[in-house]
């Protein structure tokens, strides 16, 4: 389903978290507009991505949070394409519904090691090889998580809150290399993160409330996350580079939300 002729033509990309969702809906839109591509996950789905995708995508089941397995995912490109030009970490965890006081120690840790460590390693091992193009772009899923409380739980927020200033500094990190930085902050998006409340949802007979709360009152879906990474991927954002782009119905305009209360004082 590649194009020699679309934006991306040519160009090498690696997607993680591209077996479901945003990075699935990210793959199929790179691979359409020309680009060839290397893409992970921790589940076995991410083959059928790559069928979907055609063209010679390559899959690899492996953990956005682990170095080895980041190393592999970028030298895979280099060494099956010859060149790295666009890198997407998109891999994430959401922590679920948990208070601040509820969360364990290891459930930061992990949250940090796939949302924050994983972006983070993208940057290390994949800059380098971009670089070597002379120009290139990476992408980072951040979230409106990220921007204030209200639409996560305190460990994803604050993941995705550094998840924004990764990219901010990393953009300055890398000046004069034109290599871009940036990050996107989805909204509510439909997809396997947060189908359990779609489902409860549905369950319940009032699916018409899903994503009420932003402007245009409804959910997002994976594919329009995917025209924005798109967009950051191509040429037409040459000039777009260290930004936190929002994706969200309009919701962070105003992040109206219910305050949730502890019911427990901190000892």
């Amino acid at each position: 389903m590649s194009s020699a002729t679309g934006r991306l033509a040519g160009r090498v990309a690696i997607i993680t978290g591209a077996g479901s969702g945003i990075g699935r809906a990210t793959a199929l839109r790179f691979a359409a507009e020309g680009a060839r591509l290397v893409l992970g996950d921790r589940s076995d789905a991410v083959h059928e991505t790559a069928a979907l995708a055609g063209g010679g995508a390559v899959a690899l089941e492996m953990d956005a949070g682990l170095e080895a397995d980041v190393v592999r995912l970028v030298e895979t490109a280099v060494d099956t394409f010859g060149a790295l030009d666009i890198a997407f970490a998109n891999a994430g965890i959401s922590g679920g519904l948990t208070g601040i006081f509820d969360h364990s120690v290891e459930d930061w840790q992990q949250i940090l090691q796939v949302n924050l460590i994983g972006p983070y390693l993208i940057i290390k091992h994949a800059a380098p090889r971009i670089m070597k193009q002379g120009r290139g772009s990476i992408i980072l899923t951040a979230s409106v998580a990220g921007l204030r409380s209200g639409a996560g739980c305190p460990a994803y927020s604050a993941s995705k809150a550094a998840v924004i200033n990764l990219a901010q500094t990393a953009a300055q990190q890398l000046s004069a290399t034109n290599v871009r930085v940036n990050a996107i902050c989805p909204g509510l998006i439909q997809t396997g993160m947060t189908q359990r409340a779609f489902d409860h949802a549905a369950e319940k007979g009032v699916t018409d409330r899903i994503g009420r709360l932003n402007p245009l009152r409804r959910a997002g879906q994976p594919d329009e996350i995917a025209a924005t990474a798109l967009f950051l991927a191509s040429d037409e954002a040459s000039y777009v580079n260290g930004q936190a782009i929002v994706v969200d119905g309009g919701l962070s305009s105003s992040h109206p939300v219910t305050r949730q209360e502890t019911g427990r004082t901190a000892a």
